[in-house]
């Protein structure tokens, strides 16, 4: 019989669930959350009683129990720096993830209400590709002063399922690829995979690389310190021009890129010039990885919703042909690449690994 696994996906105002029979869908379902109703919790760790009665729901709508299910995988949320791969949701993890020593956001939740449905099932409970996922080379963690270290945070749940996919449609075990991999979403991370370990990426989330819809990127840095050191600097402010309100959004008004095509049809040459500074920047990126493996790439990959819009993917590949193939992903399957995972590790095919501390 082909395993049901059930995955989790908490976002900050939804929980995204589904049940997948092997690797195939059997449901997929976003719950939505008021406002209201999460107004009612001091903190997002407090929501997993709330959460999980309404995963339960969830699973009784489509005529399912736990006791149907083989594995529980939740998504991975901040913790530790660990390699990519499977891990079992064990005691280290939670405390971790229920203090929020590494940072608070809802996706913390995954693992916890993996682990606490899995524990009335007797079941596992996994997460996969966290993006604290950290496999850089030792040269790629130097910032330019030895008060800053380099961090990895980036999509790896998305770049770590494209390039498995990359794989089979290039004939080699990702172990042996050598692929520059660009998510493009919300935010841009550019990686550099060696034999399946990411040695080089840009941290999409704390203002490295390409500007996106909603990020700035990589910013000059004297000038953001003139914004701090402004008489009416304020710390959320500043914190916002770099994620939540930089890239299109800060330039052109809107962070969706649908209305951004549609104004380029429509004769907007601002927003024409802001999306070619987006591919400009997404390509130069994408060269600098391209020299990190010297060179010599397998394939260039571009992914996320981005990647839907064709006149985007054709600017960035007119500058970056020069490193050879170049396949294209459109879309981030996160509730797939996670059944994937866990399906893998209930086939023996990969091993699910220890949280470290």
């Amino acid at each position: 019989m082909i395993p049901r696994i059930l995955v989790i996906n908490p976002g900050s105002t939804s929980t995204k669930i589904a049940v997948f029979a092997g690797e195939a869908p059997v449901f997929v379902e976003t719950i939505r959350h008021e406002a209201a109703d999460l107004a009612r919790f001091g903190q997002i760790m407090d929501q997993e009683g709330y959460r999980r009665d309404l995963i339960l729901s969830g699973l009784d709508r489509h005529g399912m129990t736990l006791a149907d299910l083989a594995a529980v995988i939740g998504r991975g949320g901040l913790m530790r720096p660990i390699p990519g791969g499977v891990y079992a949701v064990d005691k280290g993890m939670l405390a971790d993830l229920k203090s929020c020593r590494f940072g608070v956001h809802a996706s913390n939740l995954g693992a916890i209400l993996a682990r606490d449905l899995a524990d009335a099932a007797d079941i596992p409970a996994f997460i996969a590709d966290p993006v604290v996922v950290d496999e850089l080379g030792p040269l790629a963690r130097y910032s330019g002063h030895p008060a800053i270290t380099r961090r990895s945070v980036f999509h790896a749940l998305n770049h770590k399922a494209v390039a498995r996919r990359a794989s089979v449609e290039l004939g080699q075990p990702y172990e042996r690829l050598r692929l520059v991999i660009a998510h493009l979403g919300g935010g841009v991370s550019v990686g550099a995979h060696e034999n399946g370990r990411v040695v080089d990426v840009n941290n999409a989330l704390d203002g490295e690389g390409p500007f996106s819809p909603e990020r700035s990127g990589g910013l000059p840095a004297a000038q953001v310190v003139d914004w701090c050191t402004a008489a009416d600097a304020d710390e959320k402010t500043i914190r916002l021009r770099i994620a939540g309100q930089g890239g299109f959004l800060a330039y052109l008004g809107t962070a969706s890129g649908l209305e951004i095509q549609n104004r380029i049809q429509a004769g907007d040459e601002s927003a024409r010039e802001v999306h070619a500074a987006l591919a400009y920047q997404v390509a130069k990126e994408i060269g600098s990885m391209g020299a990190v493996l010297s060179g010599r790439v397998d394939a260039v990959i571009l992914t996320g919703g981005l990647v839907g819009d064709q006149d985007l993917v054709r600017l960035i590949a007119s500058r970056i042909g020069f490193l050879g193939r170049i396949l294209v992903y459109p879309g981030e399957d996160e509730m797939g690449a996670l059944a994937q995972a866990a399906h893998r590790v209930l086939c023996g095919t990969e091993q699910a690994l220890t949280y470290p501390g």
